[in-house]
């Protein structure tokens, strides 16, 4: 009996080592011929190998024509044993060997089992529908006809060939071959007894006919950078999250308190002096949702935690989409910290980061050798600020890789939504591009219809698979409609960043008291666009880096006012409509810029100024949680009324919080004068006594204690508009928050 001379030419044989062929498995593995069939393995160097067919031994002898290449011949009896045993779910034959006589093992042989990826799964993947990608694509640990192991697939058309190469090969090793099934671009292998912990890339022959390693777009862990392999990983681990998602999902997280803690786990804390090792994973659940909490955050949002090649980026140039970085630990360590912050009642949102990324050799850029995932073309596929490419919207994979990986992170990791990055530049095509430098849309603007389309179908698969998620717009434009439903035209997030108030409101802080008077407008011109979207207010690591300096070195004045004019910013910011979210540091008015390779500043809390004005952030969100009417109706005209909003002269503004109940509001009096107000009359909506709530000048925060000893007493002497008013006292640049009783 003689194997068929068409499956073992020395051409196709020839075509196999070069990687160029397509489906090694039509070379590779058990076959037919005339009286019964053979099996094909390539083990250079190996001897003394067989196949065993039930009870039945076989040997693989070297083929002649290329002794790199083994081959058992089988009987037509073997044949059906083996064709019978694979129909029922076993691999058809095992195979028996090693290197010389030691060390020898028993294992299937890969290329004698059925593919892992079926019709539908292809046909899903194909139309760009498939949200649990990540279970088909990457390296997932199965058990496959009877067998456990790895089943690798990756996304790769153009590519003239794949092979899988590893520890455990070599990394250079020409003989794991993976096929394109019915050459759809997906490309796919089963590996036998390979499992959990194993290092591993592709090698891709790409369209250029360059040969490059490439880390798995969507490997679940990678390597410490600066090392770039993926690791395959455990099944996901089960967790009890107590209900938590449940309970997170039957609520409208619009009307809830949202108060945001932003953290860049590298550098929140680090063990010993600065510049030593952070925190792990482990230790952040524990360290971070004890001071988070007890601070009174409702949530806290981490700086990307995708695998990055380069730390500087603070994690905004990403490498591994599905993997969170190894520098504080593995996935499950990450899963772990996230149950530790929900049991502390802590939501958590990650920073995502859909509009570019880094164009390094081993990940996404040029994957197959072609503009895959990104635009071939510059003005289109190149960010200008960043040196990065841009993701190809219109192609129908590349928004499926990135629709799942939102749901991925919510899904798997339980998370309770996301901040996308960078949302403007991924709307305009002229964004950061001179004129000439860019293409307009098939209608000739310079909107981004593809983008848009894409935000839209990521937006309504999250919030329609977990609807109390939040997820988050930085867009800094007038884009209309960010954060309104998909279903009236809307990009359909839940939340914007208020940029403009963040700009306009640091503006005026910026100067002296004795000049806002010239800048009053920049405290009060929010309020005039306040309700066209959801916002959320954010004072975040973007302000306290580049030479901007702390938010505390921005305040005018010495010492003392400096500090003053932070408390009154923070009252004022708190009750102001929008959620809010402050970068880690400012809780207690770090002094330094921040600087991603060291510890914060802990140890200024041993003096008053900075104690105080933590103290402050405590209170100001424990207030703010016991007041409904700081968060209800934050989106609705009708939460808000203005007292006063132009004694520019006297640096004074002073507003009303409504929550469902109209009775239960919060006055806020802002003087953001040095100069105290006694007697400064105010109009209020009710009759009575007025508690005062919070003093941003009270002695506990560091100020001067300059007050209405907790209360004032509302008349019924119509001012402002009102129909009741009360005599108080403001305190120099200070923030006074007034409940009735």
């Amino acid at each position: 009996m003689t194997p068929q001379p068409s499956r073992l030419s020395t051409p196709k044989l020839a075509e196999l080592r070069s990687g160029r062929c397509q489906d090694p498995h039509s070379i590779l593995g058990l076959h037919r011929s005339v009286g019964g069939g053979f099996a094909v393995v390539w083990r250079p160097g190996e001897t003394g190998i067989a196949a065993l067919v039930g009870r039945e031994r076989v040997p693989f002898l070297p083929l002649p024509e290329d002794p790199e290449f083994l081959v058992a011949e089988l009987t037509a009896e073997q044949v059906r044993r083996a064709e019978g045993l694979a129909g029922s779910g076993s691999p058809p034959y095992l195979i028996r060997g090693g290197v010389g006589e030691e060390g020898r093992e028993l294992y299937a042989d890969p290329y004698s089992l059925s593919p892992t990826l079926g019709a539908t799964d292809l046909h899903l993947l194909a139309e760009g529908t498939d949200r649990y990608l990540y279970r088909h694509l990457g390296a997932n640990w199965v058990r496959h006809q009877g067998v456990e192991g790895t089943a690798f697939a990756v996304w790769a058309p153009n590519a003239k060939g794949v092979r899988l190469v590893g520890e455990f090969n070599g990394w250079n090793s020409p003989t794991l071959p993976m096929r394109n099934l019915a050459a759809s671009g997906f490309w796919e292998l089963f590996v036998p007894a390979l499992g959990p912990g194993s290092l591993y890339k592709y090698a891709v022959l790409g369209a250029d006919d360059r040969w490059v390693l490439k880390a798995d777009p969507v490997g679940r862990r990678m390597e410490l950078p600066p090392r770039t392999a993926s690791i395959v990983t455990s099944p996901s681990r089960a967790g009890d999250d107590g209900g938590w998602a449940a309970a997170r999902d039957a609520r409208d997280p619009l009307d809830q308190a949202v108060s945001v803690y932003e953290v860049h786990l590298g550098s929140w804390c680090r063990k010993g002096d600065p510049g030593e090792s952070p925190l792990s994973y482990l230790e952040l659940g524990e360290a971070l949702g004890s001071y988070a909490a007890d601070m009174g955050f409702t949530h806290v949002e981490l700086m990307p935690v995708g695998e990055h090649p380069f730390g500087g980026s603070w994690g905004y140039q990403v490498s591994g989409y599905y993997a969170p970085t190894a520098r504080f630990g593995s996935p499950d360590d990450f899963r772990t910290m996230v149950e530790a912050l929900h049991r502390r009642g802590l939501g958590v949102i990650l920073d995502w980061v859909p509009g570019h990324f880094p164009r390094d050799d081993f990940a996404l850029g040029h994957f197959d050798g072609t503009a895959l995932y990104e635009h071939l073309d510059p003005r289109l596929g190149l960010h200008p600020d960043w040196g990065t490419a841009i993701f190809n919207y219109g192609r129908r994979e590349v928004r499926n890789f990135l629709v799942a990986n939102a749901l991925y992170w919510l899904d798997e990791f339980r998370v309770d939504g996301l901040r996308v990055d960078a949302v403007a530049s991924m709307l305009y095509l002229d964004y950061s591009r001179p004129e000439g430098k860019w293409l307009p849309n098939r209608f000739g603007g310079r909107e981004n219809l593809e983008a848009i389309e894409f935000l839209r179908e990521v937006n309504s698969a999250v919030y329609r698979e977990h609807p109390g998620a939040l997820m988050v717009a930085e867009e800094s434009t007038s884009w209309p409609g960010v954060s309104r439903p998909v279903y009236t035209g809307g990009l359909g997030f839940g939340l914007k960043w208020n940029l403009g108030w963040m700009h306009d409101t640091l503006d005026y802080f910026s100067h002296d008291p004795v000049h806002r008077r010239y800048h009053h407008n920049s405290l009060t011109f929010s309020l005039m666009y306040a309700f066209s979207e959801n916002f959320l207010l954010p004072l975040s690591h973007d302000e306290v880096v580049h030479g901007k300096g702390s938010l505390v070195s921005r305040m005018p004045g010495d010492d003392w006012r400096k500090f003053a004019n932070l408390r009154a910013l923070y009252g004022y910011m708190w009750a102001h409509p929008g959620k809010q979210l402050l970068f880690m540091g400012g809780e207690f008015a770090q002094r330094a810029e921040w600087d991603a390779d060291r510890s914060l500043d802990w140890h200024l809390l041993q003096h008053p100024e900075h104690l105080g004005v933590q103290r402050l952030v405590r209170d100001l969100n424990l207030a703010y949680r016991a007041e409904p009417a700081l968060y209800q109706l934050d989106f609705q005209p009708a939460g808000f009324r203005w007292i006063d909003a132009s004694n520019a002269d006297a640096n004074v503004i002073a507003f009303i919080r409504f929550g469902h109940e109209r009775a239960r509001h919060l006055v806020c009096l802002c003087n953001l004068s040095p100069v105290p107000r006694f007697g400064y009359r105010v109009g209020l909506p009710s009759e009575g006594p007025y508690r005062e709530v919070l003093n941003t000048d009270s002695r506990h925060y560091g100020g001067s204690d300059l007050g209405n000893l907790g209360e004032v007493l509302a008349s019924p002497a119509p001012w402002h508009g009102l129909p009741y008013s009360a005599s108080v006292t403001l305190p120099p640049l200070a923030t006074v928050w007034l409940a009735p009783r």
